[in-house]
């Protein structure tokens, strides 16, 4: 009578004296090296197992600590330009320290900004340069941050090169309102805005940008 490995497993589960009532067996046994052609015996076998379960467990705490580590610098670099547009005296500066503000603190090699429907914002400031229809269209119907490869988009002329990674944000001071301006952040990494990356981040910026624009919603006191 022949018995499938299922039910040699089966009889050892069901019968955990035999381990002990036949421990020369097992010290006897021999397996075969996962890494090689040696055989080793059990003992050995089961070492390094738990040396690759432990290597593993190090590798998760080691992605728990980078990943930790790193929403913290995204977090501190976060407030302290957040902090920058806090501090702007001048409403007319804010779409600057918007923009320039992100490129310095993400290292962020290509940026640009276009506002519209801003009464405040001075007619002869470069960031309310007109814009065409398709692009306000576009802005309005972005309901979540872009990121991908395709740098083919028509505001993509703003920039000063093509970059090779691409995130469009659409800035709309209510959810479901008209949008205000379309910033967008390149690089020159093809990695860097992925096209499956969360966009959680450049959510806040955009909600972050629209309450500090808001100070350019009313017209400029004359």
């Amino acid at each position: 009578m022949t018995h499938s490995a299922q039910d040699i497993a089966d009889f050892l589960a069901q019968n955990p004296a035999f381990f002990e009532e036949h421990a020369d067996v097992f010290t006897a046994m021999r397996l075969p090296h996962p890494h090689s052609g040696q055989t080793i015996s059990l003992v050995e076998r089961q070492i390094l197992t738990l040396r690759e379960r432990s290597r593993e467990q190090e590798w998760r705490i080691n992605e728990l600590v980078r990943n930790a580590v790193a929403s913290e610098t995204i977090s501190t670099r976060l407030t302290q330009w957040c902090a920058g547009l806090m501090s702007q005296t001048d409403p007319q500066h804010l779409p600057g320290a918007i923009t320039l503000g992100l490129a310095e603190q993400f290292k962020i090699e290509h940026a640009a900004l276009r506002l519209w429907n801003l009464p405040g914002l001075a007619a002869d400031s470069g960031y309310a340069a007109g814009v065409s229809d398709d692009v306000r269209t576009f802005a309005d119907s972005l309901k979540t941050p872009y990121c991908g490869n395709d740098t083919g988009f028509e505001a993509v002329s703003w920039l000063d090169a093509r970059p090779q990674s691409l995130a469009l944000i659409a800035l709309r001071p209510d959810e479901d309102g008209p949008s205000i301006g379309l910033l967008l952040l390149g690089s020159d990494d093809p990695a860097r805005f992925d096209p499956d990356m969360g966009t959680m981040f450049l959510d806040t910026v955009a909600r972050l940008s629209c309450a500090a624009l808001k100070r350019l919603a009313e017209p400029a006191a004359s």
